[in-house]
């Protein structure tokens, strides 16, 4: 894929992102690479304006993950999409688009991470969080088809991200071992899916790890107080808007927002 491919990709998904309007199909040759898929979403970070308060690590499922040798993927999420659930928060999806909501864990990380050390061991990558709180991730994309048509294309759209909803942080979260904690994800009082946070390869620190081996590949720093989505523990479940969205962590934590069309430009 050449640059003006990337370039052309990424400004069309930026336009859409922008205008709250939908791309009913991929708009171009879809990227057959990692490279190729990270190079569209920086070519669209550059395009996008707006600063990063976080990154969402997914999972990449076997036999993707064999092929193309890595178990993840990530996407930026902008400060502009972070909200506190306890403010009324609403998750915004594109209408016409893939809209989904996801339970995960959101991590924040503390200051200090040296941008060109490529290599982490789990250890290291907790060394680095500071924080951990219950939260909803609201995946959502103008191209309805991002997740059908696998995770290179996801990639290339933020990696389907469009914002967290932050709950409560997790007091003792060094020693409650929250990633064993049953969680559930309720849409309209409807459970959805269920699951445990250690079902991912290393559990959340993995994910932790994962991300700050990918952004210093990549020569993007990670600011003091950064967000990690660390992924969907119950799942990715398709909401539209005027739903209410529920995610239950253990027996003691709960989120809850609302979800509303993206606004039209």
């Amino acid at each position: 894929m050449n640059e003006a491919a990337k370039a052309e990709i990424a400004g069309k998904f930026v336009a859409a992102r922008h205008a709250g309007a939908a791309l009913p199909d991929y708009p171009g040759t879809p990227p057959a690479t990692l490279d190729s898929a990270y190079a569209v979403q920086d070519a669209a970070i550059a395009r996008f304006g707006g600063s990063i308060g976080g990154w969402k690590v997914g999972r990449i499922m076997p036999p993707l993950s064999d092929d193309l040798g890595a178990d993840r993927l990530a996407g930026p999420i902008f400060s502009a999409a972070i909200a506190r659930a306890d403010a009324g928060a609403a998750g915004l999806v594109f209408s016409g688009g893939f809209g989904a909501a996801e339970a995960e864990f959101l991590i924040r990380l503390g200051g200090g991470i040296d941008p060109a050390r490529r290599s982490y061991s789990l250890a290291d990558a907790a060394a680095h969080i500071v924080a951990v709180h219950v939260g909803i991730e609201i995946a959502s994309s103008p191209f309805p088809g991002i997740n059908a048509l696998g995770p290179l294309v996801t990639i290339s759209d933020f990696g389907n991200n469009n914002g967290i909803i932050i709950g409560d942080a997790i007091a003792d979260w060094r020693d409650c071992g929250f990633a064993d904690w049953g969680v559930r994800l309720l849409i309209d009082g409807v459970e959805h899916g269920s699951g445990t946070a250690a079902a991912f390869p290393d559990g959340p620190v993995g994910s932790v790890r994962f991300l700050l081996e990918n952004l210093a590949a990549r020569r993007i720093p990670v600011a003091d107080g950064c967000w990690v989505s660390s992924g969907a523990v119950t799942g990715v479940h398709v909401v539209a808007p005027g739903q209410t969205v529920e995610a239950r962590f253990g027996s003691d934590y709960s989120v809850s927002c609302t979800i509303k069309a993206a606004p039209v430009s």
